[in-house]
């Protein structure tokens, strides 16, 4: 028998999602990079009856294994993770993007006579064309399963939570997935699998498979949330696995439990639907991935398996609206969640909404202006500037690094404040009248979103065309003011001081 759950608090969401910060997860398996060619098609091949594809753009982003790892980073948490790769360009890449992002690196092992696996998609207008697959699926080496299972056993150690993503690559060995089932016995452990058979992740906290990869295991095919239910309860017993969640796509999640009590309880033996969260759906790439992050941080965090599920639901919800492999980050959550919270919340809005927001301003004859910024520690020079930035148009926007972009931008050690924290002190602001959150390098998309009338930088930018922007900005008829900055007013001197005090 299916049961439903009342929906948490937003209050609830947020202690959950701010207790998952910092908390270390150790991620097991394939890892891979994915890439993207994008463009447009407009006429066919001459050469054969094939499109042509004028290529806008390339993107070349992490994947598989190192995809949960990199949802669970946007998301806050310490990861290190344990994955092969070859001796090649290819691992040069990955390496490089991994360490960007501040995920751990130094449990991989490199095998040279591996190539790193690559999956490069051709993409039409958010449409695959033709998906390009370089990879080597066969067992590691003995030498290679050796350095494997002696980084695993470092890395276990150290987390409070451990990850075992599979992709049918080679890595998740039979006596590497015994050897951390056994060795992390008692505390949250989540296994995403793939091919059968299944026998090597007896005994895990969790399975997460999806209704493809349950049907195979259960023999028949999964037709609503019942045969779901009865699926993950056969899993859960015949692999002696507490919690089992199949995940269906837009049909939602199915939580049912079965095996030795560990560490996480299920509310009851009755298994627990989740209903699809309608959404725009864009593309589902990486969408398991993000549902693996998001189960275990909860897990991690001690949330109940039933409301990590719920939480996962909505992330998933939120993930498969963007293109391409995308993270989920808390904040995006919460307002998701459409909170009717004090003003400070009312103030943090979704890229989308910001646009319309924008978008209502000036069609009431009202100026817009925009800035951005990581705004890590508020201090008086950042109050000032945007106090002036508000005193030039009707209203200010602010665009704000999220955690993940951070990191990416100025290393490991930042940001101090999590990007809950400095979204909420920016939009307590008066001067303040949304704040949006990206995970991009630059603001240029959200930019282009949001078409402001003005766009606003500190005055050590020099002259307008340094900001990015510009060019997009002034096609609209807008233009770039240059704000003058307090001298001696900075987050890294405030860090420097604090630092040279505290010895």
């Amino acid at each position: 028998m299916n049961q439903t759950m009342a929906d948490p608090t937003v209050d609830q969401v947020e202690s959950w999602l701010k207790a998952m910060v910092d908390r270390r997860v150790a991620v097991v398996g394939d890892a891979m990079l994915d890439v993207y060619v994008c463009g447009s098609v407009i006429r066919i091949s001459p050469e054969a009856p094939i499109p042509v594809l004028n290529v806008e753009r390339e993107e070349i982003l992490l994947g598989g294994a190192a995809n949960v790892a990199k949802c669970l980073v946007a998301l806050g948490a310490q990861v290190e993770l344990c994955c092969v790769v070859g001796e090649d360009i290819d691992a040069d890449v990955f390496f490089a993007e991994a360490n960007n992002i501040g995920i751990g690196t130094k449990n991989c092992v490199v095998d040279a006579t591996r190539s790193t696996t690559r999956k490069t998609r051709v993409v039409a207008r958010n449409q695959q064309v033709i998906r390009l697959d370089r990879e080597v699926s066969t067992a590691l080496s003995p030498s290679v399963a050796a350095s494997m299972t002696q980084n695993v056993e470092t890395a276990i150690k150290w987390a409070d939570a451990v990850v075992l993503s599979d992709y049918s690559k080679g890595v998740l060995s039979d006596r590497l997935c015994r050897l951390a089932i056994d060795q992390f016995n008692g505390q949250p452990l989540l296994v995403d699998p793939n091919k059968l058979p299944w026998s090597r992740f007896r005994g895990a906290t969790m399975i997460k498979p999806n209704q493809g990869e349950a049907e195979a295991f259960f023999g028949s095919s999964i037709q609503n949330a019942t045969d779901a239910s009865i699926c993950a309860s056969k899993i859960a017993q015949d692999l002696d696995i507490q919690n089992v969640l199949v995940t269906r796509g837009p049909a939602g999640m199915t939580l049912a439990a079965g095996g030795p009590a560990r560490q996480t309880q299920a509310r009851s033996s009755t298994a627990v639907h989740f209903a699809g969260r309608p959404r725009d759906l864009v593309d589902v790439t990486g969408a398991g991935d993000l549902v693996a992050a998001m189960l275990i941080l909860a897990l991690a965090a001690n949330v109940d398996v039933a409301d990590a599920a719920w939480i996962a639901n909505v992330a998933a919800g939120i993930q498969v609206g963007k293109f391409g492999a995308a993270t989920v980050t808390g904040q995006e959550i919460v307002h998701c969640l459409a909170a009717t919270s004090p003003e400070c919340k009312s103030k943090l809005l979704s890229k989308r909404a910001v646009a319309e927001f924008a978008s209502d301003l000036r069609s009431r004859g009202k100026k817009v202006a925009f800035t951005n910024g990581c705004f890590d520690l508020l201090h008086v020079g950042h109050v000032s500037y945007l106090q002036r930035s508000r005193s030039l148009a009707d209203a200010l926007i602010v665009g704000l690094n999220s955690d993940f972009s951070v990191r990416r931008l100025k290393g490991c050690g930042r940001p101090v404040q999590h990007e809950a924290d400095r979204a909420h002190i920016l939009s307590s602001l008066a001067c303040v009248d949304a704040v949006v959150l990206f995970d991009e390098d630059t603001p240029l998309e959200l930019i282009k979103s949001v078409r402001p009338d003005l766009l606003t930088k500190g005055a050590d930018y020099e002259v307008p065309q340094n900001v990015v922007g510009w060019d997009v900005v002034q096609q609209w008829g807008g233009h770039v003011e240059l704000v003058e900055l307090i001298q001696g007013r900075s987050t890294t001197e405030l860090l420097g001081k604090a630092s040279g005090n505290s010895g």
